[in-house]
């Protein structure tokens, strides 16, 4: 098994950052990558190793939904509330309708079992949605009106909601019981108390992990803060699986948002710590989705399954999206990008769609091969949707870094002679540059009609500069305008320099204060 994932993990990072080069989600790099390696291609892949989807599965959308809930907005979900609650629940029962009737039509299932179908593919995709909405919020696209906010929870209530109803049919043709409205009576109490208990026990899990890493300071370290998170979310998960009173995937989410209330700046490290863990898991995930598709059954059913996929969403999710919206301040383009944005299927279908056919349900083998290709359609489809139609549906606001990470690179640049003072400049610089990873600009300045001993600065700049990313810059002309100008060429996030700079026959300090006087980014004068 460790060979095998030490394959997953080479093999499938490098194929998406090929297809990605193509402007193609990684996804399908990776998904790709699991069908080579899988039964389907050259079958490497051990059984174990394939038996191990599920548990990979479990701890990504948990990984992925503390993002989530790491990444609302209380205001922007006060303000569409009422829009959030309705996207969980009238485009998933929408599209369920729509595809239990037209598989009793096209596939004649009976009634349950078009149910189940409908169910399976109704379900949203919280590997693909939730990174695509933080990535939105992260530049800006649709935060003025909190619509990746409202996608964000309206996804994860349909899935409650969809995973609900399934687990009933299952326990229904498991005890081979009929189809009752006695049944059909009892889910909404049972929704209600899932919700309400998912909730509830996301708040415990926050207010315990205050305790524990905020007032107890047990850890003070982000790596050991993200570990003891993720432990604690995952057993929640797990404990919901035992016992499915309550919805843990909404607990976890509902844990991320409290933590952002309750400990910001443990939030913050948190947020930083889940997406590294993320970009582990989503190779692990789609790989073995990739993986564990059959290929081999879906040649029947694959343009009775296409016709399914595609009328369900253009038709049943739609008219749900139309009166989810209704009364909103959303306006037509902004409902429209619901369709790119909301359509995504991969996470559920991996993990339910296969159960029917184990469980021998007439139908099963349909299911089955609907639920994959509904994966290999519209998960590319809406990983490449998203980012592409957000600019042009869209409006762009302002970003709050307090709901997001930034994933902006880090740049200082640092302004040189060869003073006696240079190497503490060059001592600070590689302080900072280390707390946050950041590159470093090391910019000399030759004034007109002198010169400079440039290789003793290089050597002095190798030398303090050892373990960082930086570049040697020479240039000529007028020291303050220079700096300025690399500065915003390079999109530096600081300026560092030293008080005295470059000539002793001009007034100590001249240079620092004309920089300092018209930097529009932070500088930091060093006083040696």
């Amino acid at each position: 098994m460790l060979l095998d994932f030490i394959l997953i993990l080479i093999i499938g990072f490098f194929a998406g950052e090929i297809v990605s080069k193509f402007k193609i989600p990684s996804l399908v790099g990776m998904i790709l990558v699991g069908i080579i390696l899988g039964s389907q291609g050259i079958n490497i892949l051990t059984e174990s190793a394939l038996e191990s989807a599920d548990a990979f599965r479990t701890l990504a959308v948990m990984i992925i939904l503390m993002k989530a809930g790491l990444g609302l907005d209380r205001q922007k979900l006060q303000e569409q509330g009422n829009v959030a609650l309705r996207l969980g629940f009238l485009p998933a029962i929408g599209e369920m309708v729509v595809i239990t009737f037209m598989a009793m039509s096209l596939l004649n299932f009976d009634l349950p079992t078009g149910l189940l179908l409908g169910c399976i593919l109704s379900a949203e995709s919280p590997a693909v949605i939730v990174p695509g909405m933080l990535r939105l919020k992260s530049v800006g696209w649709g935060v003025k009106k909190g619509i990746p906010d409202a996608i964000l929870t309206g996804s994860a209530l349909s899935d409650v909601l969809l995973l609900l109803i399934f687990s009933l049919l299952i326990a229904l043709f498991a005890q081979e019981s009929d189809f009752t409205l006695n049944s059909l009576q009892l889910l909404p109490f049972q929704l209600i108390l899932q919700i309400v208990l998912g909730i509830v026990f996301g708040w415990l899990l926050a207010k315990i992990l205050v305790w524990i890493l905020v007032t107890k300071k047990i850890s003070q370290n982000a790596v050991y803060d993200t570990i003891i998170t993720a432990s604690f979310a995952l057993l929640l998960v797990v404990l919901s699986n035992q016992y499915p009173f309550f919805s843990g995937y909404l607990a976890v989410m509902g844990c991320g948002f409290f933590l952002i209330e309750f400990a910001s700046p443990l939030a913050r490290r948190l947020r930083q710590g889940f997406d590294a863990l993320w970009k582990v898991a989503q190779i692990f995930l789609f790989v073995l989705l990739g993986a564990n598709i059959q290929l081999d059954i879906l040649g029947n059913t694959l343009v009775v399954g296409l016709v399914i996929i595609f009328v369900g969403t253009l038709v049943g999710r739609m008219l749900g999206w139309y009166f989810s919206t209704w009364g909103s301040n959303w306006n037509s383009k902004e409902r429209l990008f619901l369709l790119p944005a909301n359509c995504a299927k991969a996470t559920v279908q991996a993990a339910v769609g296969a159960i029917p056919l184990a469980l021998g349900i007439e139908g099963g083998e349909e299911i089955l091969a609907i639920a994959a290709l509904s994966i290999l359609v519209t998960a590319p489809l809406g990983a490449w949707a998203i980012p592409t139609f957000a600019p042009r549906l869209l409006q762009k606001g302002e970003v709050d870094p307090t709901k997001v990470m930034i994933n902006n690179k880090i740049v200082i640049l640092t302004a040189v002679n060869d003073s006696p003072e240079t190497k503490g400049v060059l001592t600070k610089t590689a302080e900072i540059a280390r707390r946050g990873n950041a590159e470093v600009i090391v910019l000399h300045i030759i004034p007109d009609n002198q010169g400079s001993d440039i290789d003793g600065l290089k050597l002095l700049t190798t030398e303090v500069l050892a373990d960082i990313d930086y570049q040697f810059l020479v240039r000529e002309g007028s020291t303050a305008e220079r700096i300025l100008s690399i500065a915003e060429d390079y999109r530096v996030s600081e300026i560092i320099m030293g008080k005295r700079n470059i000539h002793q026959d001009i007034l100590m300090g001249s240079v620092s204060q004309r920089v300092l006087e018209n930097s529009a980014i932070p500088v930091m004068i060093v006083d040696q």
